[in-house]
């Protein structure tokens, strides 16, 4: 078996932890790739029993053959790393270092049994959606695509903006807001969230529209077929706005004419057995406990 190990930041913290899963890797006769940046982190602090290869990018997954990629961090690691694998269809098993985790589902302390598991067979893929860009302005590169969220925001401290917004050409709201959040089923439990959004299941094929702090109260989170093209005309006081793909971000002015629909792609999120999407937003949000009683 040969795999990607894709981290960003090693942390004093997590060494123990990196040290396992390395020593697990090795002792299961696994050859590991480690992009770059994160190796050069990691040396010095990890002791590596067998060579470790340097992962450069989307390009190797061409010339190479790699079964899975592990990501070491937490969501937002696993975003970075998705901007990576694109289309190669390589599935991605998240250990989480982090927080919360609704994505890096496998907890630090477990990871010989994650790994056990994977070398058995017993997994299975959640299959998950992205968004695309388009715009008449060129934008993100080569990785116009996001897991989790488009979003639509005003810069710093300026005034409220606001976003015209038509789904397949029809007309549909002027949000007068901070922003708006275009999410996924996946990016449901992150930003959009936190704003009022509701959580959608990851294979139910919808998008979330979100507005961030809306000036009309009656203005509320609304759920479309991700068949759908979202397009959007911004204006406000402010010359420059922002536009964010996950994690990166772009400034954008009035000239741009933005449009969003389901990338032609999906991403491959490694499900091991014993746990699903429902046992993950109950251990995360801690459903059904009640801390009367701790």
């Amino acid at each position: 078996m040969q795999v990607v190990v894709y981290g960003r930041i090693g942390k004093e913290k997590d060494f123990p932890f990196i040290q396992t899963f390395f020593d697990v890797l090795a002792a299961e006769g696994i050859n590991a790739y480690v992009n770059k940046s994160y190796l050069e982190t990691l040396k010095g602090n990890i002791e590596f029993r067998n060579d470790v290869g340097i992962f450069e990018g989307y390009l190797d997954f061409k010339t190479r053959k790699f079964d899975f990629v592990f990501t070491l961090g937490g969501d937002g690691t696993i975003l970075n790393a998705v901007a990576e694998v694109r289309d190669s269809g390589v599935p991605i098993l998240g250990i989480n270092l982090g927080r919360l985790g609704f994505l890096a589902s496998i907890e630090k302390t477990k990871i010989q049994e994650a790994i056990d598991l994977l070398k058995r067979g017993r997994y299975t893929f959640s299959e998950r959606t992205l968004l695309h860009l388009d715009s008449n302005h060129p934008m993100f590169g080569e990785i116009p695509f996001a897991l989790n969220d488009l979003t639509l925001l005003k810069r710093d401290t300026s005034s409220m903006i606001v976003i015209h917004t038509y789904i397949n050409g029809a007309y549909l709201n002027s949000y007068w807001a901070d922003g708006l959040i275009i999410s996924t089923p996946t990016g449901s439990t992150g930003y959009s969230l936190s704003c009022g959004g509701p959580i959608i299941f990851p294979n139910s094929g919808n998008f979330v529209i979100t507005p961030v702090a809306p000036h009309n109260l009656n203005v509320r989170p609304i759920v479309i077929s991700d068949t759908s093209v979202i397009s959007f005309e911004v204006e406000g006081r402010a010359e420059n706005f922002l536009c964010t793909l996950d994690a990166r971000f772009e400034t954008i002015s009035a000239e741009y004419q933005i449009a969003v629909r389901k990338c032609d792609f999906n991403i491959n999120l490694i499900q091991l057995q014993g746990l699903n999407f429902m046992d993950t937003i109950r251990k995360k949000l801690t459903w059904g406990i009640d801390a009367r009683n701790t």
